[in-house]
C-alpha cells in the first residue's frame, strides 16, 4: 500500500541510503522502492557478509538512480561520507545479524553489527541532521523484530507496542540494545526516528539456512527436514512483500518518536509449516527424490533458549496508517515455493562450504 493508495501526494522525492540492502529484507524492501517510486534515489550500502548477495540487486543496478557501496556500517567514515554525498534525507536500517542459531554459536558478531554498528549509523546521521539545520522531513527508519518481546504462553496476549522487552538469545538481546538506542535518540535528541518490529518474514531471495528455504531446498535434495523439539513452537508468519509496503507506510505516514509492530495475522506451528511445504512441494515440483516428501521429517534437538511463541498485534499501524497484509500464510507460501522453484541459479550457489559446515554444525550434532 503506498500513497497513492491513499489519495496522498509526495511533497518531494527521498533519498535513500538502505543498509543491509543486499540480504533478505533489505533487498526486496529496494525492489520495492524502485518499483514504487522509479523518481527516488536509492544507495545501498551492504558489507556482502555470508547473507549479503549482490547479484540479488543486479537487475536494479542497471538503473542510474541506484548505487551500491560495498561498506561496514561500523565505519563512520564511510556512512558519513554517503550521508553528505549523496544528500540523503531517509535511512533505512536492515542491517544486522540476524539468525538465532549463529547468535549462539558467536555472539560477538551481533553485538558487533546491531549494537555498535546501529550507534555508529544513527550517531553519524544525527550530526548530518544537525549540519543540515534538522530538516523535519528527515527520518532514521530502524527495522527490527518481535523477537526483543520474549516468549509468549499459549493464552498469552499477543505482542503490542507496549509490551515489556525480555530478549532470550543473543540475537533478539543485540536488537533489544539497537531498538532503546534509536528511541533515546528522538527522545534526546529529537532525531525523527521510527522503529518497527516485524514478526518472521517469508519469500524470495531467503538465504536458505532459515526454515522455509531450508525445508524447500532440502526437498529438493530429498535430505532430512530438521524440526527443532517437538515442533510445535508457534511463529506469526508474514509475507515480505507485505512487510515493504507497511515499511513504505511507516517512513510516509508514522510518526517520528513512534513504534510499530508488524504481523502476517498467520500464527503457525512449525510442524504444521513444514506439512505445508511438504504439500506443495508435492502438488508443484514433478520430480522429487523422495515422495511424500513428509517422509523426510526429522525431529531434531531443541535449540537452546528456543522462545516457545511469538503473536504480532498490528492494531496500531492497522488503525492509524491503513496498512494491512494482503497475503494469507496459503497464498505467501505457494508464491514462495514457486519461487525457489524457478530460481534455482539464485540459491544453489549460496550452498557453499561454508554453508555446509555450519549446517553440519547446527543440526549433525543437534
Amino acid at each position: 500500500m503506498t500513497l497513492a493508495d491513499h489519495g496522498q501526494t509526495r511533497i518531494r522525492p527521498r533519498t535513500l541510503l538502505v543498509t543491509g540492502g543486499a540480504g533478505f529484507i533489505g533487498a526486496n524492501f529496494v525492489y520495492h522502492w524502485c518499483e514504487t517510486y522509479p523518481g527516488d534515489r536509492v544507495v545501498v550500502l551492504d558489507a556482502l557478509t555470508y547473507a549479503g548477495n549482490r547479484q540479488t540487486l543486479a537487475p536494479l543496478e542497471e538503473k542510474a538512480n541506484l548505487r551500491f557501496v560495498q561498506g561496514d556500517i561500523c565505519a563512520r567514515a564511510v556512512v558519513s561520507a554517503l550521508l553528505e554525498e549523496e544528500a540523503i534525507d531517509t535511512v533505512a536500517h536492515f542491517a544486522a545479524e540476524s539468525h538465532v542459531d549463529r547468535s549462539i554459536l558467536g555472539p560477538d558478531a551481533f553485538v558487533r553489527t546491531n549494537v555498535n554498528g546501529t550507534f555508529t549509523l544513527v550517531e553519524a546521521f544525527r550530526q548530518y541532521w544537525n549540519a543540515c539545520n534538522q530538516p523535519t522531513h528527515f527520518r532514521f527508519h530502524h527495522v527490527s523484530t518481535d523477537e526483543v518481546y520474549g516468549s509468549l504462553g499459549a493464552d498469552d496476549p499477543a505482542f503490542s507496542e507496549t509490551t515489556p522487552y525480555a530478549p532470550n538469545s543473543p540475537y533478539s538481546a543485540s536488537k533489544a540494545g539497537s531498538d532503546h538506542l534509536v528511541r533515546a535518540y528522538y527522545h534526546t535528541y529529537g532525531l525523527p526516528t521510527l522503529i518497527t518490529n516485524c514478526s518472521n518474514n517469508y519469500g524470495p531471495y531467503h538465504f536458505p539456512e532459515k526454515l522455509i528455504p531450508l525445508m524447500c531446498i532440502n526437498i529438493l535434495m530429498g535430505k532430512p527436514l530438521p524440526v527443532y523439539g517437538d515442533g510445535q513452537n508457534i511463529r506469526d508468519w508474514l509475507y515480505v512483500g507485505d512487510h515493504c509496503s507497511a515499511l513504505d507506510a511507516v517512513i510516509h505516514r508514522g510518526t517520528p518518536g513512534e513504534t510499530y509492530n508488524i504481523g502476517g495475522n498467520n500464527e503457525v506451528k512449525n510442524i504444521d509449516l513444514v506439512h505445508m511445504l511438504c504439500a506443495l512441494m508435492d502438488e508443484l515440483a514433478p520430480e522429487l527424490p523422495v515422495r511424500p516428501s513428509s517422509k523426510l521429517i526429522t525431529f531434531v534437538k531443541d535449540r537452546a533458549g528456543h522462545d516457545r511463541r511469538y503473536a504480532i498485534d498490528a492494531t496500531k499501524i492497522t488503525t492509524e496508517l491503513g496498512w494491512q497484509p494482503a497475503q494469507t500464510i496459503e497464498s505467501g507460501l505457494r508464491h514462495t515455493v514457486s519461487w525457489f522453484l524457478t530460481n534455482r541459479e539464485w540459491w544453489q550457489p549460496l550452498l557453499s562450504d561454508e554453508y555446509q559446515a555450519y549446517y553440519a554444525q547446527v543440526y549433525t550434532n543437534a
